[in-house]
C-alpha cells in the first residue's frame, strides 16, 4: 500500500448531472474535506464492467463509486468531512482490499461521517454489484 496523499481524483460520474458534479466538488472545496489516497497491488483482475454507485452522500452516510480503470493496482480515493481519522481509514481499506483483492479498479468514497461499518457495508455492497 502507498500511503495517502492528494494524487489524482476519479473521473465523474456521468449518470450525475454535470451541476451536481460541479457544485459537490465546490462545497468539498469549501468544506474543508480530508483527501486519502490508496493504492494496492491487485491479485484479482476485476474485467470490464459498467461503474457502479452506491449510498447516498448525506449525514452519517457516504457513497461509493467503483469503475474499471487500467492496469492492475486498486486505487481508493476518499473524500471525508471527518478530519484526522487517517489511522481508521487506513484500517478500512486495508480490510477492504484483503477481502476483495480486485486490480483494474478505481474506488471514489464521498464521505459524510460515517461510521466503519457504514463504510464496510458500502464498500461490500458495490463490489458485489459487479459481475461474478
Amino acid at each position: 500500500m502507498r500511503g495517502a496523499s492528494a494524487a489524482k481524483r476519479a473521473k465523474p460520474d456521468p449518470r450525475r448531472p454535470l451541476d451536481l458534479r460541479l457544485l459537490a466538488r465546490r462545497e468539498c472545496r469549501e468544506a474543508g474535506l480530508e483527501s486519502l489516497d490508496y493504492t494496492f497491488a491487485g491479485q484479482r483482475p476485476a474485467g470490464t464492467f459498467a461503474p457502479v454507485l452506491v449510498g447516498v452522500v448525506g449525514s452519517g452516510n457516504l457513497e461509493v463509486l467503483v469503475e474499471p480503470a487500467p492496469g492492475t493496482d486498486c486505487t481508493i480515493h476518499i473524500e471525508t468531512s471527518a478530519r484526522g481519522f487517517g489511522a481508521i481509514w487506513d484500517a478500512v481499506v486495508s480490510d477492504f482490499h484483503q477481502r476483495h483483492p480486485l486490480g483494474g479498479v478505481r474506488v471514489s468514497v464521498n464521505d459524510m461521517g460515517a461510521t466503519p461499518a457504514v463504510v464496510s457495508l458500502r464498500l461490500d455492497q458495490a463490489i458485489s454489484e459487479l459481475p461474478t
